[in-house]
Formats: C-alpha cells, structure tokens, sequence
C-alpha cells in the first residue's frame, strides 16, 4: 500500500513472477511514477517562469527536459500495468507520494531555475540508482533494466543543468597553492 492508502490490486497475467514480487514491483513503480510525474511538473513550472539572459536557451532546454519526463512517465506506467498492477498517476496522488520537495515560487532567474532542477534531479536519479538495486534483487531484470536506461538520461541531464552553474574556469589544487604563495610573497 501506498501512503494515500491506494489498494494495489494485480490483476491476471502469464509473467514468471510471482504476485508477492510483482506487489513490491508495482509498489515502487508507482512511487517512481508519482516522483517522475511531479518532477515533470517541477520542469514545467520553471520553463513557463524563467526570465533574463539566458531565457531562451533555458526555456527549450526545460521544454525538453520536461518532453523527455512524459516519456519516463509512460514508460514507467506501461511497466506496472505489464506487471498486472494499477499504475496510479493523478496529480493529486503525485503530489501526495512524490519524494522531492515542492519547487520554490520567489525565483525567476536563469540560474535559480537550473539550481532548483540540479537540487530535484540529484535526488531523483539516487531514487532511480536504488530502484535500480531492489528490482535487481526481486529478480526483476527487466524493471531494473527500465531504471537503468531512465538513470542514464537523468544523470545526463543533471550534467547539463550543472555545467550552467560550474565556472568556465578551473584550476587545480596545484595551480590554486602556487597563486596563493606567490600573492603572499608580493605582500
């Protein structure tokens, strides 16, 4: 059962697994489900809001972003009803189960707006790598398999929001030390 107390019925199907199984599958199939949909919504929110410099690279950017979620959430969804089980995917139940917190409403820069998504999709790609483990576990490669593929493309995406936030130059610890000595000695 699921936080909102939603039965998770298995209806008939031929797939080797067996229904205690196929419940623990379902179940986190549809907490990813409500966390994927809430996330797309997150991405939504920021595409219709940003504002300055960067908007236009970062309005497509979230649209795509947001594009590529529906697509993990129907996918996500078709796992669970292959599976024999409900999938569960209202708003209101992904707003009730989702793991990530709510978005910030006071922001309307650029790099707020990446900072924010950075902040969900970290976690979001941890609940991805540990599903990843359980499904692996339940004997369920094909679930687990689901993970693997959305995992790659949200680490990816995180990668994309973070280069935007990491400083077009870095320097080495080496490089760092040895400025740091030759300041102190001009002192």
């Amino acid at each position: 059962m699921s936080k909102n107390n939603h039965k998770q019925p298995l209806y008939p199907t031929r797939i080797d697994l067996s229904a205690e199984t196929r419940t623990k599958l379902v179940g986190i199939l549809n907490e990813t489900l409500a966390t994927t949909l809430d996330l797309k919504t997150q991405v939504k929110q920021a595409h219709w809001n940003v504002k300055g410099m960067d908007f236009y690279q970062l309005h497509l950017l979230f649209d795509e972003m947001a594009g590529e979620l529906e697509e993990y959430v129907d996918m996500f969804a078709e796992r669970i009803t292959a599976l024999g089980g409900l999938a569960l995917g209202t708003a209101r139940v992904a707003a009730t189960e989702s793991s990530l917190s709510e978005y910030p409403f006071d922001i309307i820069d650029g790099k707020s707006h990446v900072t924010a998504l950075a902040d969900r999709y970290a976690p979001y790609g941890k609940l991805l790598r540990d599903a990843i483990d359980k499904t692996g576990e339940w004997g369920d490669a094909d679930t687990a398999d689901l993970y693997t593929e959305v995992s790659r493309a949200i680490d990816k995406r995180l990668w994309f929001l973070e280069a935007h936030l990491q400083p077009s130059e870095i320097h080495s610890e080496d490089e760092e030390a040895a400025g740091k000595k030759e300041k102190a000695k001009h002192k």
